[in-house]
């Protein structure tokens, strides 16, 4: 008798071919809709699920751990970074974690140089006075932005996606400068011809553009605080495709507002997609919806990475993107 398919949730819309792989392999409960689930729909899922798919959207903390039931045992989720996902505690319920990682690197670098130049380049500016009729014509010193050539990027967090930036803004001919928990192989320091900065803050000091590129843990929540952050240049931008709570929001608007900051560009937020409302009437600020991983390549590849590490927990074996503590 064939054994007995996999119960398998997925909380979130996924792309077409995605979904229709994964009722082909397993027992899947797919969402109608594409508003995250309530904690009651959460609560139920890890009740009777073997297996949930979550996206960034879904709080998997110790509480909704610890109502899951016998049937619970991988939590496989459709995106890289697992900040909302209580790892420790889901291990020690013996349930492992796997995610999607590598994924979105070059999609979430492009981002970063778009952000780079549309705050630099004044580019939302421009769009406004055209999406609202005002532009009178060329002047010589309408919309001075700057050029990215010659600037120093200071990258916080050299993983694979600081060094996919550090590769671009290379051929944009910027300086490299980066800041990690552990210092690349010189040879790849060669490569990218980056500069290694122990102390954050000396680095901080010294960049014309900062690009936030680590995870949030939390050794990294508010990694640039107030104090920090007015360590940069008056002259310096801030741009962050990472995680909303490396940064002291309130801090950075509150200098954004005083002039103490020549402009920032964000795809995330500190309390989710509720970025601070002031940010918003600020010309010098570029806001995007969480969208830097967000390209159909992108998303179709996060799906084959889901359903890889399904059917290989399903086959008995380990997910290939398990992930442990030692990883976080």
């Amino acid at each position: 008798m064939p054994s007995k398919r996999l119960s398998v949730v997925v909380t979130r819309r996924l792309p077409d071919a995605v979904e229709t792989r994964l009722k082909e392999l397993f027992d899947v409960r797919l969402r109608d809709s594409d508003a995250p689930m309530t904690q009651a729909e959460l609560t139920e899922a890890v009740k009777s699920a073997d297996v949930l798919v979550p996206t960034v959207t879904d709080r998997i903390d110790a509480g909704l751990i610890g109502q899951a039931g016998d049937r619970l045992r991988l939590i496989a989720n459709f995106g890289a970074g697992v900040d909302h996902i209580d790892v420790d505690t889901a291990r020690s319920r013996g349930i492992l974690v796997s995610n999607t990682p590598g994924v979105v690197t070059e999609d979430t670098a492009d981002m970063v140089l778009a952000l780079m130049l549309s705050v630099t380049r004044r580019i939302q500016e421009g769009l406004n006075v055209m999406q609202s009729g005002d532009w009178e014509g060329w002047a010589p010193t309408a919309f001075l932005g700057g050029r990215l050539g010659g600037r120093r990027l200071g990258i916080l967090g050299m993983g694979r996606i600081g060094q996919a930036v550090a590769r671009r803004a290379r051929a944009f001919g910027m300086q490299i400068h980066y800041h990690n928990r552990r210092r690349l192989r010189p040879e790849t320091e060669d490569a990218l011809e980056a500069t290694y900065w122990e102390s954050l803050d000396q680095m901080v000091a010294r960049m014309d553009i900062l690009s936030v590129n680590c995870p949030h843990t939390p050794s990294t929540f508010h990694l640039l605080n107030a104090r920090r952050l007015k360590l940069l240049k008056p002259s310096a931008v801030i741009v962050n495709t990472s995680r909303g709570e490396v940064i002291d929001e309130n801090a950075l608007t509150r200098m954004l507002k005083a002039g103490d900051l020549a402009g920032a560009g964000l795809d995330v937020y500190e309390h989710g997609h509720r970025g601070n409302p002031e940010l918003r009437n600020m010309p010098n600020v570029v806001m995007l919806p969480h969208m830097g991983s967000a390209t159909q390549e992108g998303r179709l590849e996060m799906g084959e990475k889901v359903i890889i590490n399904v059917k290989t927990f399903a086959d008995g074996h380990r997910p290939p993107d398990q992930v442990v503590p030692a990883m976080l």
